[in-house]
């Protein structure tokens, strides 16, 4: 059984929470969400806290407890304090801005990348136009935005051009000439001997 699963969900004085039908229903500050539990898992709201819980006889369905409670935590965090990614765009030319409900990129392409925003999430670009910041009370959201965004064009080895999170570390190759230049060195002492 997971000992994450079986922590209980404390929720501050600013977070309601319920359950109906299979569905926790969130609601904080900033928003509401809501989560359908899978089959076998349960979830019951007492004084303070939200507990997770396994169904009597579905010991197989154990493999989504953590998960489950993990989900519900994230949802009451999110409604009380906004999640965030930061991406950097790096590349001569490369820049972005938000215009409206649409985010505009120049990513070296032949044509601008437009990629919308959805409801309820935040963006935001820095003055120079290279650091995005995506906010919102939907942690998958956020997250799954950001990894899309990415996707759209991936920090490549050799200059590490392109679109990567912020403090994320790209492994760097020697270009053709660098390594050209190591291996002729040494084959060229070996000619001497």
């Amino acid at each position: 059984m997971s000992r994450i699963g079986k922590k209980p969900i404390a929720l501050s004085e600013k977070v309601k929470a319920r359950v109906e039908n299979r569905k926790v229903l969130v609601e904080g500050p900033l928003g509401k969400l809501f989560y359908s539990l899978p089959e076998g898992i349960n979830a019951e709201v007492k004084a303070s806290n939200i507990n997770i819980s396994i169904a009597p006889g579905a010991a197989d369905k154990g493999a989504l407890f953590g998960t489950a409670r993990a989900r519900v935590n994230n949802m009451v965090t999110g409604v009380t304090k906004e999640f965030e990614k930061i991406l950097e765009i790096s590349g001569v030319g490369f820049k972005g801005a938000v215009e409206g409900n649409r985010v505009t990129m120049q990513l070296g392409f032949s044509h601008p990348v437009i990629v919308d925003i959805p409801q309820g999430i935040k963006m935001s670009f820095d003055p120079k136009q290279v650091v995005l910041t995506i906010k919102g009370i939907d942690r998958e959201v956020v997250g799954n935005l950001a990894a899309q965004i990415k996707r759209i064009k991936p920090p490549e080895p050799y200059k590490g051009t392109g679109i990567k999170y912020q403090g994320e570390h790209i492994i760097r190759k020697a270009g053709k000439t660098a390594a050209g230049a190591s291996a002729g060195a040494g084959g060229g002492a070996a000619a001497k001997k």
